[in-house]
């Protein structure tokens, strides 16, 4: 999962070109979500030890909004990315304002395993994945 992150984050910052697996844009979503729940977190923690509640919230979304801020591009880019493997643009992401039925058709789309092969956002990532591991186990043979 860490590597998913690390991945999304720091390799790929703002690329909003290419496909992404489902397991990248989950296990990001996934360790996004763990991230800014241990922020909220902390600011609980921060706030009981000083003995103000305020102060502790206000310190825990302050952090979320900073770690939020921090992640849009990356958050972004590979929802796009996750769309173009189901072969579909990075606009049709404004389906999702649609009420009711946008969100739940994302949602749909996001859970949808990629197009097979190559498509007109580039290469299939589950086809380079196993050759790289074809190409591994061929040279530990």
């Amino acid at each position: 999962m860490i590597e998913w992150y690390k991945k999304v984050v720091f390799e790929n910052y703002a690329n909003f070109k290419g496909r992404a697996r489902r397991s990248e844009y989950w296990y990001f979503a996934l360790a996004n979500g763990i991230i800014s729940f241990s922020l909220i977190i902390i600011g609980v923690i921060v706030g009981t030890i000083f003995g103000d509640a305020m102060t502790g919230g206000i310190i825990g979304y302050a952090l979320l909004v900073l770690y939020s801020l921090a992640t849009l591009l990356p958050g972004l880019g590979v929802l796009v990315r996750r769309l173009h493997d189901v072969g579909k643009s990075g606009w049709f992401y404004f389906v999702s304002l649609i009420p009711l039925a946008g969100p739940i058709w994302i949602l749909i789309l996001l859970c949808t395993d990629g197009d097979y092969g190559p498509n007109q956002y580039g290469s299939d990532p589950k086809n380079e994945i196993e050759e790289i591991n074809q190409i591994g186990n061929v040279e530990l043979q």
